[in-house]
């Protein structure tokens, strides 16, 4: 390992050797997340780099940093080196089998059967290093008819009924939820499952594959609706504001516009210190409202009740009632951009900074998970295309400037 990740890396994954053969979003945050906790990552490139380097715009924010640097590439590639070499020839399949030799785990993204083609499949690495665990996202599953589609967020948002959820009431036409949610959610179960598979490892001495795609890691996301469906029948409908089933966990418009998240499941528990602490106080002796099998067949009338009680006050004036008058469960609807200033994510760093050498200090989502022992952090700025290719091929395989010369001459690297 490099002098530069000795010095820097830290987190329980350090001393993990990764291979990572991906692009876009799907595989790259996944290997990014193992970045974070540690581990040395080497991204793998075509000559011409990774597709996601070129997004111009992802939905209405545009990409370009200074320095042609994309903001996109930069957050999915974070913590991680950086070599380029040209698959499709012998002696660029011949680097990655020796590079294969002492790493820990391989991850790659491609459609089903490239791979293969190219001779990083899990049959051949595994073969030249039987303890090597071999991670592969997908669209849609390794097995099945769909299996070789290729597949972006808003597939598998559609596929697995992400979209259908998301969609409100009375809307024709289903709604996408934005920032590559599909993408994040099969990234963390591909991590989540190379992780297993490495203390499956150190425990029971046997690498294997890992597969997880689109389908798989969106359905679990709503995992609780699909396993209750399935056994009881019937189905999960999308949130009903104004007909709520249970107003008490509901959404409400303060007097400043500000939507305030009431979520009191255990709502005959809540119902006298609620409706008191809004001046509510008259509903307490209403047979409509009298349980909670009353209240939600009379949803509509006790939602337009608390509507009008909800619009007197701001946020702020419900937020210091509620801090000191009870034990109520709400938050803040927010916005993206009002996270940095949000106290808690403050307090427990969910957004660090990190000096990025080429654009300065930049602030970044942090790793989602407190180590006490052993911190995730950012080090590491995404790499630029084959920045570390030399540094590679010479430190750790043994390659000589010679070598280096005719692996150019040839287009196997830049």
């Amino acid at each position: 390992m490099n002098a530069a990740y000795e010095a820097g890396a830290s987190g329980p994954l350090k001393g993990v050797r990764v291979l990572d053969w991906t692009m876009w979003q799907f595989g790259p945050m996944s290997s990014a997340m193992m970045g974070d906790m540690g581990a040395d990552v080497l991204k793998i490139e075509a000559l011409d780099g990774d597709s996601g380097r070129g997004l111009a715009r992802a939905s209405t924010l545009r990409t370009g940093l200074p320095e042609g640097r994309n903001v996109y590439f930069e957050t999915n590639n974070r913590n991680k080196r950086g070599l380029a070499v040209n698959l499709k020839t012998k002696e660029g399949q011949e680097i990655v089998h020796k590079l294969v030799k002492n790493a820990d785990v391989f991850v790659q993204n491609f459609r089903k059967g490239v791979a293969e083609r190219l001779n990083v499949g899990y049959e051949t690495l595994s073969e030249i290093n039987p303890m090597l665990i071999y991670g592969s996202a997908s669209g849609y599953g390794p097995e099945g008819p769909d299996a070789h589609l290729p597949s972006f967020d808003g597939c598998g948002q559609a596929r697995a009924g992400l979209m259908m959820s998301a969609t409100p009431v009375g809307v024709k036409e289903p709604t996408r939820v934005t920032q590559g949610v599909s993408d994040q959610m099969g990234a963390i179960m591909l991590c989540q499952g190379v992780l297993a598979a490495l203390v499956a490892r150190h425990i029971q001495g046997i690498g294997q594959k890992v597969d997880a795609s689109h389908l798989s890691a969106n359905m679990w996301l709503q995992g609780l609706g699909i396993s209750m469906t399935m056994m009881r029948g019937g189905a999960f409908e999308a949130y009903d504001r104004l007909n709520s089933r249970n107003p008490l966990a509901n959404l409400y418009e303060c007097k400043d516009e500000r939507w305030i998240q009431l979520m009191h499941l255990q709502p005959d528990r809540q119902w006298e210190p609620l409706m008191t602490i809004m001046g509510l106080t008259h509903l307490l002796d209403d047979p409509r409202f009298s349980n909670m099998d009353t209240r939600m067949e009379n949803g509509t009338a006790l939602v337009a009740e608390m509507d009008k009680a909800m619009a007197t006050k701001t946020y702020d004036e419900w937020d210091e009632l509620f801090r000191t008058s009870g034990d109520f469960i709400y938050a803040k609807v927010q916005t993206i951009n009002e996270l940095q200033d949000d106290p808690q994510v403050i307090a427990n760093e969910y957004i660090t900074e990190f000096d990025h050498p080429s654009i300065g200090t930049v602030k970044m989502c942090n790793h989602p998970n407190h180590y006490s022992k052993t911190p995730a952090k950012i080090w590491r700025e995404a790499p630029q295309l084959g920045q570390h290719t030399e540094e590679v091929l010479i430190d750790e395989l043994g390659y000589t400037w010679d070598d280096i010369s005719d692996l150019q001459n040839k287009n196997v690297i830049l």
